[in-house]
């Protein structure tokens, strides 16, 4: 097939230009001049933009080369709107200008602080966020003594802290986060009385918080995760009676936590975590009420949950995980109404399982107690997330159909092949399918759907999962990662195109080993962020690694491991004895790393393979075992009768049910017998996360099959396109989607998550895409506001996923049916192209 020519190219391009400008944007009406900016600052901000190698839009202010002018002194038009980057808000009175505020955020400029800047002393709101910015802070900041709002956060800015930010008096907001910042945080930062919010996560402080911090008693905000911070959490926090939200994550903070934080009664997010030493009780939360988020994980927690736990009607999210908490579970706990995240693994926990539970607790992890007992009747619930890994349940048949198979290898002492081992090693591709290397291991696939409170185990008892944690602000938590780009310095990228990631705490499981020394093989690449510059690739991913409950690394960080690049292998092997039969690899979330970089919920354990070879003589077969043979007296007395007469029922139904496996299994070897083959949900599960296929969340129907909107049991929202069985034309497409759909990948591309084939049901899952499609956006009722900046960026997201289909992926796709309504747009207004192989397109491979 012949691949469009570039005088082509150029023509769809200026046709999709076309169909996103037509709605042309009222001009806009010159602004009224109200005087004139004051020439020392024009020229200090042209200086700055200069050093910057950026440029004001004068199609928005800076007209005619006045700064302050257009939008710049529009009342209507607020410094923090998205379409306005750079900009500049101005405060004229009819003769002269200042520039008040400026706004430079997420642009990836590079360099110093200029010391322009400085000279810019009407300022009240500097927002530097999201760039590549170097250098230290200068002691001239100290000018700005007007200022209000200021934020550097996401920088690589270094150095202490100048102790002049402290003459910043009307200060109320202050982001310093994710920086390269050293030192004690500077003690005249109390000077600061009229705070009301400070962000100071991953900024690279050390030393105890200074004693003066106890006048900021205005505080309603803290973010004050993954620093070196030392000593006690200080008393006086107690009398920040404003506050409201408290994040110390990951820190060095020794316990106990301070009882006089039961003033702060209008709390509503505490978190706070992997305290060293002391004790502490949870007494201190019982004047907060209302709590909605309440995170104590890791922090030497001792004594029973609290009995008035049941007053906490806010709660949303409770995580006492890893403590040292004894006592039952109260019952007024689990029937918390707005409650959906519970987390209690690793404790003391004694008792049975509550006996009921409310409708909105969906997601429920008790790993790691001493439970016992029976089973209650909501575990039947759908959509419900239950992990009860090792605890001490007694597990037949009746009571484990309606839990995930395998959990009764998984409770304490891991009793399935206890004393009578059958294997000698075990491989695992983290997160994606089936994979033999170079080096001709085979790993095993591992892309089973995992949750907050998950846990999977093969068919074979070989190998197990457990997952726990939920990732905190993401609207779209998802649980493995993949990219389709090729790797540096390794044979095998398929190996590290897929990882598992977690958002607490992440175990495997070999199962039923002999016993001996292994050497054990984890493999990891950052395939989450991009490579510098840019502020997106300052994430660090940092978890601990225990080994047999071993920690063998603490604060592993992959980023640096790899020398600061992404889409790069790091290999760690470790010597592991196992002594009873089964070995266990524990990535462990300390606090540690960015939260937030590239996006909300970027942080915890990331791993692509792992493996375990013995380093001794195996004795053992390393092969499923099969069911023993019972004695032949038994076999004769019951097979022969049983046997008559199953052969007679046999006989009857033979013809009928060959004749629908052998159609049956025609269209399922179609479907699977391809190159690329994708994940496989049940049907029960989309049936479910659709509200049994509503009309209600019916998002369309084109001519194959209604879409609905669903969401999966860890919390995705897709979109499921249910194939019509009516139309024989319909199945053999969808085998073409799927085929089509697998071996591409961009970020211009409708993801496919996975498809369904169960009897005669067909379905494809896709990613979800809140703003519609862009005819929609463009042509329809609703109000969607696509600004100029916006539209060019749509225009370069569209091209990129035409120019990668044409040009750079395997199979060569030209679409000759290109409009907006298969474009879809994500949040952020992201295009997105959705491949429907039913329309007019061609396709070749790429030449080799």
């Amino acid at each position: 097939m012949m691949t469009p020519s570039p005088s082509s190219f150029t023509y769809l391009c200026i046709f999709m230009t076309y169909l996103l400008l037509i709605q042309i944007a009222p001009a806009q009406t010159q602004t009224t001049l109200n005087g004139t900016t004051v020439p020392s600052e024009v020229s200090a901000l042209n200086t700055i933009f200069a050093q910057w190698k950026i440029s004001a839009p004068s199609n928005q202010w800076n007209i005619s080369g006045e700064p302050c002018s257009g939008f710049a002194i529009d009342p209507s038009i607020k410094i923090d709107t998205k379409s306005y980057n750079p900009f500049i808000k101005c405060d004229c009175d009819g003769t002269v200008c200042h520039i008040t505020e400026l706004k430079v955020y997420a642009l990836d400029v590079a360099g110093v602080l200029p010391d322009e800047l400085w000279t810019l002393t009407y300022l009240t709101n500097l927002n530097l966020g999201q760039n590549s910015l170097m250098g230290s802070l200068s002691a001239s900041i100290g000018n700005l003594t007007r200022m209000q709002w200021l934020n550097f956060g996401i920088n690589a800015l270094s150095g202490e802290l100048p102790g002049e930010l402290g003459k910043l008096t009307d200060l109320q907001s202050l982001g310093i986060g994710s920086n390269n910042f050293t030192g004690p945080l500077p003690s005249a930062l109390g000077n600061l009385t009229k705070l009301s919010q400070i962000y100071f996560v991953s900024s690279g402080f050390s030393g105890p918080i200074p004693s003066t911090f106890a006048s900021l008693t205005n505080l309603q905000t803290v973010w004050a995760s993954d620093s070196e911070l030392t000593g006690s959490i200080p008393y006086f926090i107690g009398n920040w009676s404003k506050l409201t939200a408290l994040r110390f994550q990951g820190n060095s903070f020794e316990g106990p936590i301070p009882t006089t934080f039961s003033n702060l009664t209008l709390m509503k997010d505490l978190r706070i975590s992997d305290l060293s030493n002391g004790s502490s009780s949870m007494e201190f939360i019982n004047n907060m009420k209302s709590l909605e988020v309440l995170i104590l994980r890791n922090n030497n927690i001792s004594g029973s949950i609290p009995s008035n736990i049941g007053g906490y009607q806010n709660l949303t999210l409770l995580d006492l995980s890893f403590n040292n908490i004894s006592g039952q579970v109260p019952d007024s706990l689990f029937n918390l109404s707005s409650l959906s995240f519970l987390f209690l693994g690793n404790n003391k926990l004694t008792g049975e399982l509550p006996s009921q539970k409310s409708g909105s607790l969906l997601n429920i992890d008790l790993s790691y107690n001493e439970l016992s007992g029976s089973f209650p009747s909501w575990i039947n619930g759908t959509d419900l997330q239950l992990n009860l890994v090792a605890n001490n349940f007694t597990i037949g048949s009746s009571n484990n159909s309606v839990l995930p198979s395998g959990l009764n290898c998984l409770q304490r002492n891991f009793p399935c092949y206890r004393n009578s081992p059958v294997y000698y090693n075990f491989a695992v591709k983290c997160g994606g399918p089936q994979i033999t290397s170079s080096d001709k291991i085979t790993y095993e696939r591992d892309n089973e759907t995992l949750g907050p409170a998950t846990y999977y185990v093969t068919g074979t008892n070989r190998w197990a999962v457990s997952n726990v944690g939920r990732f905190a602000e993401s609207n779209n938590p998802q649980y493995t990662l993949s990219s389709s780009r090729q790797f540096t310095n390794t044979l095998d990228s398929e190996l590290f195109q897929t990882a598992r990631i977690s958002a607490g705490s992440l175990r495997y499981y070999g199962l039923g080993l002999e016993n001996g020394n292994y050497t054990v093989v984890l493999q990891f690449a950052d395939i989450g962020s991009e490579n510098p510059p840019a502020w997106r690739d300052r994430g660090r991913r940092v978890f601990d690694i225990y080994i047999q409950g071993n920690r063998e690394l603490k604060d592993f960080d992959l980023r640096k491991a790899a020398n600061g690049l992404s889409f790069t292998p790091v290999q760690k092997k470790f010597t592991a004895r196992v002594s009873e039969n089964y070995l266990e690899i524990h990535l462990f979330w300390a606090g540690k790393g960015t939260c937030c970089i590239p996006y909300q919920g970027t942080y915890g354990p990331l791993v692509s393979t792992i493996s375990a070879t013995p380093d001794f003589k195996p004795t053992v077969s390393n092969k499923p075992p099969t069911a023993k043979k019972n004695k032949t007296g038994l076999v004769v007395g019951i097979a022969v009768p049983v046997g008559v007469l199953c052969f007679l029922s046999v006989s009857v139904i033979y013809y009928y049910v060959q004749r629908r496996k052998r159609a049956q299994r025609n269209n399922d070897e179609e479907l699977l017998g391809m190159e690329a083959k994708p994940y496989t949900f049940s049907y029960a599960e989309l049936r479910a996360g659709t509200g049994d296929f509503c009309p209600e969340n019916k998002l369309g129907e084109g001519g194959f099959g209604p879409v609905y909107k669903g969401t999966l049991g860890d919390g995705r929202v897709v979109a499921v396109k249910q194939l019509s069985v009516s139309s024989n034309q319909g199945k053999s497409q969808f085998v073409a989607e799927i085929a089509i759909i697998s071996a591409v990948q961009h970020r211009n591309l409708v993801k496919l998550y996975g498809c369904c084939i169960e009897g005669d049901n067909r379905l494809l899952v896709y990613e979800y895409l809140e703003n519609k499609s862009l005819d929609q956006a463009l042509f329809g009722t609703r109000s969607l506001y696509l600004d100029w900046s916006t539209r060019f960026d749509i225009c370069l997201g569209v091209a990129r996923g035409l120019a990668y289909l044409h040009e750079e992926s395997r199979l060569r796709i030209v679409h000759r049916d290109v409009k907006p309504v298969i474009f879809f747009l994500t949040l952020n207004s992201t295009p997105k192209y959705l491949i429907l192989v039913w329309r007019s397109f061609m396709m070749t491979k790429r030449p080799t």
